[in-house]
């Protein structure tokens, strides 16, 4: 509304004077802060734009050699600041304008970070960046305002800085949330600012990041996007309490000072519609605010029985007054920073207990099956510090269902101590107080703790456990999916899928070894009919040369496999010698009846679609499982209990990543696999295939700019994980030509028109045996240099004979010191190396487990304490681990039986944990029958 813009103009201009005397302590504090929020750059560039107007300032990217320094320790280059360029601050950014990914060499940058002082040092400069125009370097990043690895400092954008500007600065309160040095949240909040990817982050700007773990992008990301939902939310309640007048200079600074929700909700909980106001704000009403501060700074002139009024109500007696100055002097010590930050660095030292019983109600009317799941939580106590998550998880949910009674235990001595400080330090009076006001100071300290702190104190113990709980279950879920996506596929080999079934029989499904359905069909197993159907079975499986069957675990996949195991400990499929695995079904059913099954499969009853499904998931199950919703699949933790639109943002990004990291042939590849690419989505993975339709495969990563929508942005997102098949484009490419010499002819002609001028410029596209590795195209110019430097072919990638010649290299000069001479990094080297030594058609996946492939069954009963049996992990938790051992029921390794000395030394892991599809050997140490649970423990993994 033109109201609310009139507000904005007016509000404007304030947060700029507020901003302008602070600038010059930032820059004095810079040598000790590694990210104060202007940028000695940015300054630097105001210069020149003031002196140079018309000039289009590129910034270059230093070379990383000293970059640790660059980045702890910034350089006091140009301390004062003219006025004239400070109020220009917000235009800067509009004025440097990105040409292109350009390098420069060190000596020009020396020169760059003196002041420039007149107008033909800057035209130097211009010139001298024209100059350096073709000389390419290290890293090439889009950087506004700041070369690789110097600390950004003007952060958000200066939009962002301007809307919300905040008491506290956004990269110190990042780095201390998520425990991440301070000039890596400063390149991240960049990084993200300009839409990178965070597969695309963590692969290709490492040395940005201090080699970061996606998990841990994630987890900055996450924290970023909640300091700024903070920020948000305050500007937006500082506008609507400036417009009902109720904004006073010390409500905007405890405003401004709010780091979370829960502080914001704390300060803002008066002033919201619908609440009749705060004890203290009807004291106000009544005029006794004078009386409050005056017992605090003048009280020998004070004389509450001045302010009694026989016929209003709250001031009819001095018991009222005294009530009424009690209730103000609480809510001043509740909202005061320093008293709040006291109280908390108290909780800190002292033993304070999160308590659960079982509610008094539940236990009268509940339903006795629900009571009994948390039993172990009918009589809890924990320290808050030692809590496990999934215990805080667990007993939420219990009080949600009215089952248990939660309470946060803070001791009495807490109190004590609080309420002596309070009266003899913080809010001690200016002058002697008369025993009934210092009577009064007491009570009203005590009530600000009981009715306005301790509460306050308990919502964010809870708050914080509960936000650690579910974040520590999301990124479980995301461990546990990553694991589970890239499982090992099992290629080269036709595939029998079976989704079991009882009444309505056991469909199968027969796929090739490139996943095209074979045949299709429905067996009755389990209805007196399994000697009949296991004629066809035996027929099937000669007639298509397959000897692996997949069983789905649904309904009936105990009975399925004792059936198949019977017949193959019988040798009844002779001469093929079948296995057999048990695959996990989650959403396969759901993913049957969707829209892309319909479209991939259109002659196909759903019911079938689901068994073509199972089979696939051994086959490629990144490819499958990628088709299913991620909460789906089921790997997780109270996933039903957590922030769904955190996990959802989670899961996507885990499968944007996996996806990314296996890489994608851009000419075979389905459109739902290209939609997670990063940098890609629906519309854009729809017009590349579009593309390749009409025009034929893609001969390299250059022809993806011709495709519409994607601009250079998403290029250089998407183009290092899109592979291109070598051999197959090699054949296109000759065929094509032939056509073209055909054509040749014609053209003299002048009869082709315009498929002329499209058969040409695909002559001139030529296959780039580059694109078949993980290098980006912005590092092709210093693979190629490596190359001719080791003496080496692009057309010998990935053969031994580039392995020895990169040896040979490295063994000699090392990896740091052919970085310097190619005038690169170390991470861009490695990635480098790693490109070219792969061999053709490597997977990043061969190195995770495959399915466990079985001839014969154990049932539960046949289970004897003390047995040793192989297993596979099916879920992991906080708590522990759940192995599927084959009995229909998994068992659970407690997470205190998973040591380090037990875990695979030879595979690289990202936690101490177990993941999905891991294959483990393990003892029984307990079985309960009754309650069809197995306690493991854990050998070895295999």
């Amino acid at each position: 509304t033109s109201e609310s813009e009139e507000e904005e103009e007016e509000w404007e201009p304030k947060s700029k004077i507020a901003r302008r005397p602070r600038l010059p302590k930032k820059t004095e504090a810079k040598t000790k802060k590694a990210a104060a929020p202007r940028s000695t750059v940015a300054r630097k560039m105001v210069k020149k734009v003031v002196i140079k107007e018309e000039m289009d300032v590129s910034l270059p990217i230093a070379p990383v050699e000293d970059n640790k320094m660059h980045l702890l320790k910034p350089k006091e280059e140009n301390g004062g600041t003219k006025p004239k360029s400070l109020s220009r601050m917000p235009e800067v950014p509009e004025k440097m304008e990105i040409n292109s990914f350009q390098g420069k060499n060190q000596n020009s940058l020396v020169s760059d970070e003196k002041p420039s002082t007149s107008v033909s040092v800057v035209k130097q400069e211009k010139r001298e960046e024209e100059f350096a125009f073709d000389e390419q370097v290290s890293k090439k990043i889009k950087l506004n305002s700041c070369p690789e690895g110097k600390p950004v400092k003007n952060l958000g954008g200066n939009k962002i800085k301007e809307e919300f500007e905040m008491n506290w600065d956004i990269v110190q309160a990042l780095s201390e949330i998520t425990d991440v040095e301070p000039w890596v949240c400063a390149n991240l909040i960049r990084l993200f600012q300009e839409e990178n990817t965070i597969p695309f982050i963590a692969r290709y700007r490492k040395e940005l990041i201090n080699n970061l773990e996606a998990d841990a992008l994630r987890e900055v990301q996450h924290a970023l996007e909640e300091l700024r939902t903070v920020a948000k939310k305050t500007h937006t309640m500082i506008q609507k309490l400036k417009k009902e007048g109720k904004l006073s200079s010390c409500l905007l600074k405890g405003l401004l000072n709010c780091r979370t929700l829960e502080e914001l909700d704390h300060v803002c909980s008066p002033f919201k519609t619908g609440s009749k106001g705060t004890k203290a704000q009807r004291a106000k009403q009544l005029g006794l605010e004078p009386a409050a501060l005056s017992l605090l700074q003048n009280p020998m002139e004070l004389n509450l029985f001045s302010y009694i009024r026989p016929n209003t109500k709250g001031l009819a007696n001095i018991q009222e007054v005294e009530a009424g100055v009690q209730h103000i002097l609480a809510d001043i010590f509740a909202k005061d920073k320093d008293t709040l930050d006291f109280i908390r660095k108290l909780c800190q030292k002292r033993y304070i207990s999160i308590q659960s019983t079982l509610a008094k109600v539940s236990s009268k009317n509940g339903n006795e099956k629900d009571i009994d799941k948390f039993q172990l939580y009918h009589e809890f106590s924990c320290n808050i510090k030692n809590i496990q998550h999934h215990q805080i998880l667990a007993i939420n949910r219990g009080e949600n269902l009215k089952i248990l009674t939660v309470k946060v235990n803070i001791p009495d001595g807490v109190k004590n101590e609080f309420c002596w400080w309070c009266v003899n330090e913080r809010w001690r009076p200016k002058q002697f107080l008369k025993p009934e006001f210092m009577r009064l100071l007491r009570s009203s300290v005590e009530d600000a703790y009981k009715r306005l702190i301790y509460p306050l104190l308990c919502r964010e113990f809870r708050s914080k456990l509960t936000s650690d709980a579910e974040k520590e279950s999301v990124m479980m879920f995301g461990r546990n999916l990553r694991q589970l996506l890239l499982t090992s596929p099992v290629r080269g080999r036709a595939l029998m899928g079976v989704d079991p079934g009882y009444k309505h029989g056991c469909k199968l499904a027969i796929i090739s070894p490139t996943s095209q359905i074979l045949h299709t069909d429905v067996v009755y197993l389990h209805s007196g009919q399994g000697f009949r159907e296991a004629e066809k079975i035996k027929r099937l499986l000669l007639q298509y040369n397959c000897s692996t069957v997949v069983i789905g675990n649904g309904t009936a996949c105990r009975e399925t496999e004792a059936y198949f195991a019977d017949l193959i400990m019988k040798k009844y499929f002779a001469p093929l010698d079948v296995v057999y695995c048990i695959v996990s079904e989650a959403g396969a059913s759901i993913y049957s009846v969707s829209p892309e099954a319909s479209k991939e499969m259109p002659d196909l009853d759903p019911n079938l679609r689901s068994a073509v499904s199972i089979a696939r998931r051994v086959q490629d199950p990144l490819a499958e499982l990628v088709k299913i919703e991620p909460k789906h699949i089921g790997v997780g933790m109270y996933q039903h209990d957590v922030s769904q639109t955190l996990l959802k943002a989670t899961l996507d990004s885990v499968v944007e990543e996996c996806v990314s990291f296996v890489g994608v042939d851009i000419n075979i590849c389905s459109e739902i696999l290209l939609r997670h690419i990063a940098g890609l989505n629906t519309n854009r993975a729809k017009n590349i295939i579009e593309w390749r339709e009409k025009n034929g495969p893609f001969i390299n990563r250059e022809q993806l700019k011709e495709v519409k929508g994607l601009g250079p942005k998403t290029f250089q997102q998407c183009a290092g994980f899109i592979r291109f098949n070598q051999e197959y484009i090699k054949t296109f490419c000759s065929n094509k030509k032939n056509e073209l010499g055909s054509c040749a002819l014609l053209t003299k002609a002048g009869a082709l028109g315009k498929k002329k001028s499209k058969l040409t410029s695909c002559a001139s596209q030529q296959p780039n045996p580059l694109d078949q590795t993980c290098i980006h195209p912005e590092s092709y110019h210093i693979a190629m240099r490596f190359l001719s430097l080791i003496g080496g072919n692009p057309n010998d990638i990935g053969k031994s004979d580039m392995q020895q010649k990169v040896n040979v290299v490295i063994q000699k000069e090392g990896l740091e010191g052919t970085a310097k001479r190619l005038n690169t990094t170390v991470h861009t080297l490695q990635l480098i190396i790693d490109g070219l030594t792969q061999p053709e058609g490597y997977d990043i996946r061969t190195d995770f487990d495959k399915p466990d492939f079985k001839r014969s069954i154990v049932c539960f009963e046949d289970l004897s304490v003390g047995a040793v049996l192989t297993g596979k992990v099916e879920n992991a938790t906080p708590f522990g681990v759940f192995v599927d051992i084959g009995v229909g029921k998994a068992g659970l390794i407690p997470v205190r039986s998973i040591t380090e000395a037990k875990l695979s030394k030879v595979k690289k892991r990202r936690s101490l944990g177990l993941g999905p599809g891991e294959r483990v050997e393990v003892k029984v140490l307990n079985v309960d029958i009754p309650r069809l649970r197995i306690t493991l423990d854990l050998i070895r993994v295999l």
